[in-house]
């Protein structure tokens, strides 16, 4: 299982175009596929002229090796030119993912990211209920990846990606997010922010076949 992760967020420069930024990032894809140790990656739109990356790892030095690795260079390179300030970078925790066995070759346009507080004293709750979380995700087929992440000590969220409206849909009437808000009252210390996402680009290993 993954146990780390980054968050990025960049923004584009006045003066340059979403499609620009998206070459940039897909540049970017291509040099990442060849890292081992970097799981999964998603190129993310977050709105508009905002774009992000989620990647994970197996352990911090899988995260370090990327960090330092041709990915980061060539967002540093190529997107000082097309994004706004530096790199915003967050470091994660994964509490629990979901990664398809086999890949179809379908592929992903729709995510979703969530984030929330755990209200005080109840951490290691939720935590829990992100962790048991993963086997009702398991029987969602049309959710194609999903990780449950702890940004630190109180903030945690859940990332997820699917190939269409209809999966996003069907997760948003799912278990999980139905368990979320019956739980909401006793778990959490602030109203979920979600954010309903593009998908540029992805890489990741699977069982069967390596990288996609």
């Amino acid at each position: 299982m993954d146990t780390k992760g980054l968050l990025v967020r960049l923004e584009v420069k006045a003066g340059y175009d979403d499609a620009r930024a998206e070459d940039v990032l897909r540049s970017a894809l291509a040099k990442g596929r060849a890292e081992p140790a970097t799981t999964a990656w998603f190129a993310i739109r977050l709105g508009r002229s905002e774009y992000g990356i989620f990647d994970v790892f197996p352990d911090d030095a899988g995260r370090e090796a990327h960090l330092a690795g041709p990915v980061t260079q060539a967002l540093l390179d190529a997107g000082g030119s097309v994004f706004a300030s530096a790199l915003q970078i967050q470091e994660f925790d994964v509490l629990a993912d979901k990664l398809p066995a086999t890949s179809s070759g379908e592929p992903v346009t729709k995510a979703l990211l969530l984030t929330f507080k755990a209200k005080t004293g109840h951490e290691s709750q939720v935590a829990q209920f992100l962790r048991d979380a993963q086997a009702l995700v398991e029987q969602e087929p049309r959710t194609v990846a999903w990780f449950a992440i702890r940004l630190d000590d109180s903030h945690f969220g859940i990332f997820d990606v699917f190939p269409d409206n209809g999966g996003w849909f069907a997760h948003l009437t799912g278990h999980v997010p139905r368990e979320l808000a019956r739980h909401s009252l006793s778990l959490l210390g602030s109203v979920p922010d979600i954010g309903m996402l593009d998908v540029v680009d992805t890489k990741w290993a699977d069982q069967s076949a390596g990288t996609r």
